[in-house]
């Protein structure tokens, strides 16, 4: 073959592996899309407030028609429209006794609001004989704008003199019963004692009475007694996943803690605490009882030394507005004043930051957009969001 030949046969291959040679010629491959611009950034959260006129606000509850109740400790309960703008007083609470820590304090409601039972509940300082009070839950049917006749489901056991240590958060468990948190009223040893319900998480069901799964202790104790060894829980939330309740305990100085409230256990106060005696030398050295609970009594997942920063209540972030808190725990601290966001990964706090400082913050609640609402002892209802 020719040099020519080979020439003209190297041609005709090249042009039939591209397509010619008479074909139709191959499309070219089509270019890759473009990606997509990238999502612009949330806008800022902005901190507004929606009320400054209130009197020692301490707990809010969204109704599921978006309207909020709202308590004042002097002992007013308020029914504000959803943007808070208008309010309108309920009336024919019975009477509380409002000094010190004590006063009218949560409220709650029922987990069957909108289908037959229009119950609203709330905890108070309940007036004894002799100067004495103690921490009692009430409740009675919202109808639209009206409160019914109130019947007390609870009262602690028993009364005593002085305005510290209520303890009062309100929750319903998955099985829709009652969780009633009790401080100890600043007499430390009845924490221990199962013959009292200070200091103790108890648990009823919705008309007062003791549901089935209630722990069996090994020695007497009143009925309804869940877990004891606690100093004041002003802090009580249910978790999205588990259903168990987490609540937050004021410590002495120093010695706040988180805690998930079980069954039949004991958190340890006041023979245990990371906090010390008030006056004591800060430092481990002044710990109660050496600050370590195990394994005697429960240990805190997680708590505050050297300073108290008397942690209020919480609530875990499922909303919309910050996806990326979703899960975490929301928790208000009054001495400390600020709003803690607590990461969590299974029941282990892995990191603690604050997110608004400045206010004492008594209450946290989120709202349906996904805003997180927060209550002030300096008479603000506020709302931060984007």
């Amino acid at each position: 073959m020719s040099t020519r030949q080979l020439l003209l046969l190297t041609a005709s291959l090249l042009l039939a592996a591209c397509g010619g040679g008479g074909g139709e010629a191959a499309s070219p491959s089509p270019a890759p899309p473009a990606p997509p611009p990238p999502a612009p950034p949330p806008s800022p959260a902005q901190l507004s407030t929606l009320r400054s006129d209130l009197s020692s606000p301490w707990a809010l509850a969204a109704l599921p028609d978006g309207r909020w109740l709202l308590t004042e400790r002097g002992g007013r309960l308020w029914l504000l429209s959803s943007d808070a703008r208008s309010r309108s007083e309920l009336t024919g609470l019975p009477a509380v006794a409002s000094s010190g820590q004590g006063g009218l304090l949560d409220v709650a409601v029922d987990p069957d609001f909108g289908s037959g039972q229009p119950y609203i509940y709330w905890s108070y300082a309940e007036p004894g004989s002799g100067g004495t009070a103690g921490t009692a839950v009430a409740r009675a049917a919202l109808n639209g704008s009206v409160l019914g006749p109130a019947t007390v489901i609870f009262r602690q056991q028993p009364k005593v003199a002085g305005g510290g240590h209520f303890g009062s958060r309100l929750v319903f468990g998955r099985d829709k019963n009652l969780f009633i948190t009790l401080g100890e009223r600043q007499l430390l040893i009845p924490a221990q004692d199962l013959q009292q319900t200070l200091g103790k998480v108890v648990r009823l069901t919705r008309e007062g009475g003791i549901p089935s799964g209630n722990p069996t202790w090994s020695s007497a104790a009143l009925p309804g007694i869940w877990s004891q060894g606690h100093r004041n829980p002003q802090g009580a939330a249910l978790h999205p996943t588990t259903g168990e309740l987490w609540i937050s305990e004021h410590g002495p100085q120093g010695g706040d803690e988180l805690n998930i409230a079980r069954a039949g256990r004991n958190y340890g106060w006041p023979i245990k605490s990371y906090g010390c005696d008030y006056g004591a030398p800060v430092g481990d050295a002044c710990r109660i009882g050496g600050g370590t609970h195990a394994p005697q009594f429960d240990e805190p997942l997680t708590f505050w030394v050297p300073t108290s920063i008397a942690p209020s209540n919480l609530v875990f972030y499922e909303g919309a507005m910050f996806p990326e808190w979703r899960g975490q725990l929301l928790m208000g601290a009054l001495a400390g004043q600020a709003l803690w966001r607590l990461e969590l990964s299974g029941n282990t706090v892995t990191a603690r930051s604050t997110v608004l400082t400045g206010e004492r913050i008594r209450d946290v609640d989120v709202a349906p957009d996904g805003s997180i609402w927060l209550l002030a002892d300096s008479g603000k209802l506020m709302r931060y969001g984007r």
